[in-house]
């Protein structure tokens, strides 16, 4: 049984809590050196600091639940050391603010918007977040929101001099939405998190626009990728669902599982990259279906012992090497018979029900050869190799181990509902 002063002690910190609730007040703040702290410093919890037109100078912590709102017109500018804005305290909002002026240390994550572990349930929304070194470091704050904002990083340093657009380490429930990420390292970096979803942003002039490193059951879902280096870099992570998202001109690969497992890719298209549209390396038990790979020099690339994946219902469309796998096992890309379109399949249905009658494969002997021998492209005219050709097409036993899709489609799959333009600037 709790005893009468337990629960009048209780009431007592509830009403507490109530009273300093209904205090809240919306308090102005004036431009100017170190105002803004000293407005921090001054208000009370769950006050609505609304900063004035102008620029407010000086690196700033918040250490209470506030709400700051910059109206889109007043700038908080850093020292160019250090982090700008740094976040202590649960409960916070900074709202339309342009954020500018980190620092430019990496081992020290210099921000725009730092949130440590106490700053749970912190919404970070449309700001302009511009020249930091990382955008928005979430550092251990759980149920955290970035959404609406625009994050550009340095663009006076090397690539890999640069931040990342979101950094997160061990922040489980975060939600990184509708944000438009370009001139960093990568767009978003998850290192050793979990529970996190990516949803609707839109990605350009990085190295990685999505990069997961040991960050377990996330959701990346609508983004767009535009001329990045790699789209979606998933590696070292489990039961990812990665869900109708956009590489559209990635320089190296579109999608990449690198020791990924167990995820669910689908619905996602990826289009005119500048070397391998898919690629998986040791990446295991994960389910590709119903994805859209255009005009790559490769369509996918599959090494490394990669083991019990489904590839069904997919397009390979225009690729010049549809699949390169190197192996001497037979690896069956269909389920429940259904298999992928194939636009370089010289198919036929006589039955009508959508379904090649005739099998696919993609390599043979000397495709092998060349990706293991690239010299041995100077005899691709020659006799020797129409030779061995012909005789695989006259006696299939001569085939080597490789992909063959026994079900292949006579339609591609056409995708709709994918997001086109970033909805803001």
């Amino acid at each position: 049984m709790v005893s009468l002063p337990r629960i009048l002690f209780a009431l007592a910190v509830q009403t507490a809590a109530f009273c300093g609730l209904a205090q809240a007040a919306d308090r102005i703040v004036e431009p100017g050196q170190g105002t803004l702290q000293s407005a921090i410093l001054k208000a009370e919890a769950g006050d609505h600091l609304l900063l004035q037109p102008g620029d407010y100078r000086g690196a700033v912590i918040i250490d209470r639940p506030l709400e700051l709102d910059g109206s889109n017109k007043a700038r908080v500018i850093g020292p160019h050391k250090g982090t700008v804005i740094t976040v202590e305290a649960a409960n916070v909002t900074i709202r339309n603010l342009t954020v500018t002026g980190s620092g430019l240390r990496l081992d020290t994550l210099d921000s725009g918007i730092k949130l440590l572990k106490k700053a749970k349930n912190t919404k970070v929304l449309g700001n302009r977040i511009l020249d930091n070194l990382v955008g928005v470091d979430v550092h251990g704050a759980r149920k955290a929101l970035v959404a609406r904002n625009l994050i550009e990083g340095r663009q006076d340093l090397r690539l890999n001099d640069r931040g990342n657009g979101v950094y997160v380490w061990n922040a489980p429930g975060l939600v990184v939405e509708d944000n438009i990420i370009r001139f960093g390292r990568d767009g978003i970096f998850a290192n050793t998190s979990r529970k996190n979803i990516f949803r609707n942003n839109h990605f350009s002039e990085l190295r990685f626009a999505v990069h997961y490193m040991y960050t377990n059951d996330g959701v990346v879902t609508g983004n767009v990728s535009v001329g990045n280096h790699i789209g979606y870099a998933l590696m070292f992570s489990s039961r990812l669902k990665v869900e109708g998202n956009q590489s559209i001109g990635d320089r190296d690969h579109g999608i990449m599982l690198n020791y990924a497992n167990d995820a669910d890719v689908k619905g996602n298209l990826v289009r005119n990259g500048g070397t391998k549209c898919l690629f998986l390396y040791n990446a295991n038990r994960n389910d590709l279906i119903g994805n859209r790979f255009e005009g790559c020099p490769t369509g996918v690339h599959f090494t490394a012992g990669s083991e019990r994946n489904t590839l069904s219902g997919n397009a390979f469309i225009r690729n010049r090497t549809q699949v390169k796998y190197v192996g001497s096992r037979w690896l069956d890309w269909s389920r429940d018979g259904e298999g992928n379109y194939w636009s370089d399949h010289p198919a036929y249905d006589l039955d009508s029900d959508g379904i090649a009658d005739n099998v696919y494969r993609p390599n043979d002997v000397v495709d092998q050869l060349l990706w293991t021998q690239p010299s041995a492209k100077l005899l691709l005219g020659s006799p020797a190799m129409q030779l061995i050709r012909w005789s695989q097409s006259r006696f299939p036993a001569l085939l080597p181990g490789g992909v063959y899709d026994p079900s292949p489609l006579m339609r591609p799959v056409e995708l709709t509902g994918l997001r086109k333009e970033p909805s803001h600037d």
